[in-house]
């Protein structure tokens, strides 16, 4: 049976915190999926690698074992990954860079200005996936480095610095009851159809419906978008209203979409996220453009380096 990595991740995860709730809370995906990963694992391996209770859980002997093994592996995957990357970087002088939906908002070009002032000859390739992968390639290695939507589904062997945050309005279909108000309240909402990322995008999804937020009031789906135009397109025909950053009020406006403040949700942050073990110039050099440039802006806030 050959374990994938992800799999092993999720076991250092739960290992090392004996939780699967504060495991899923750590890696930003639900806790039904993590526990449905580590039965495929137990289950490939044949082993049994923890003794779960409704209030314990412990390692088995076997479980202890992978725990030691999978640490060095893991480690060893990583720094191999990141090496290289670099490399591969080096050779093209390409960095390719993900990003989610609207990037950095205004300071996106600012900050490639200043990368390419400091890096001349390399070429910045962006690239934006789906919400299926709230990571935008980085994750699974795509790309190198990556201006986020936070939260994020990696673990700490990336490092994360935030350069903005701001307000969440509500988008809605102009012709909506609601579309007037001054301002809407989230228990106004509490009911309503939401357009929703996929699944797969684990705790962001989550966010992204304000499920924290909601007192377990349970969230009606009304559709699910994998892309900003299928997002519009639901808003708009009136399936489904969503929370989304003020920006995108200035950066898909429609006739058939209102964006109208809103309360009793918390904001949007964006970051710039980055392999930790990667010590690749271009990388480091673009992290620390997207942080002198924020700080210039006035919009800097405290490192998680």
């Amino acid at each position: 049976m050959d374990a994938d990595l992800r799999q092993l991740r999720y076991f250092v995860a739960v290992a090392e915190r004996l939780s699967f709730s504060r495991a899923a809370e750590d890696l930003h995906i639900a806790q039904p999926s993590l526990s449905k990963q580590i039965r495929q694992l137990e289950r490939g391996m044949r082993v049994q690698l923890f003794r779960r209770s409704s209030r314990h859980v412990e390692l088995t002997g076997a479980g202890e074992l992978l725990l030691r093994e999978a640490r060095e592996l893991l480690a060893a995957w990583t720094a191999a990954l990141a090496s290289v990357r670099d490399v591969a970087a080096s050779e093209s002088q390409v960095l390719r860079v993900g990003f989610a939906a609207s990037a950095a908002n205004e300071m996106t070009p600012l900050i490639l200005r200043r990368f390419g002032e400091r890096h001349p000859g390399w070429r910045v390739e962006m690239s934006q996936t789906d919400w299926q992968d709230p990571t935008a390639g980085l994750a699974g290695g795509a790309v190198d480095v990556a201006l986020l939507r936070l939260p994020v589904p990696l673990d700490d062997t990336f490092g994360v610095h935030v350069l903005l945050e701001e307000p969440r309005c509500l988008a809605l279909a102009s012709t909506h009851p609601l579309a007037g108000a001054d301002v809407i309240r989230l228990d106004q909402l509490l009911d309503e159809p939401f357009v929703a990322p996929p699944e797969e995008s684990g705790l962001w999804r989550d966010y992204c419906l304000a499920v924290d937020a909601r007192d377990g009031h349970p969230v009606r789906i009304g559709a699910v978008a994998k892309r900003p135009d299928e997002w519009l397109i639901a808003i708009a025909t009136g399936l489904g209203v969503a929370f989304t950053p003020s920006a995108t009020a200035r950066y898909y406006q429609r006739p058939d979409i209102a964006y109208r403040p809103v309360e009793g949700v918390s904001g949007s942050q964006v970051g710039v996220v980055w392999p930790r073990a990667s010590t690749a110039e271009p990388v480091v050099g673009f992290v620390r453009a997207c942080v002198d440039t924020a700080r210039e802006a006035g919009r800097a806030l405290p490192a998680n380096v």
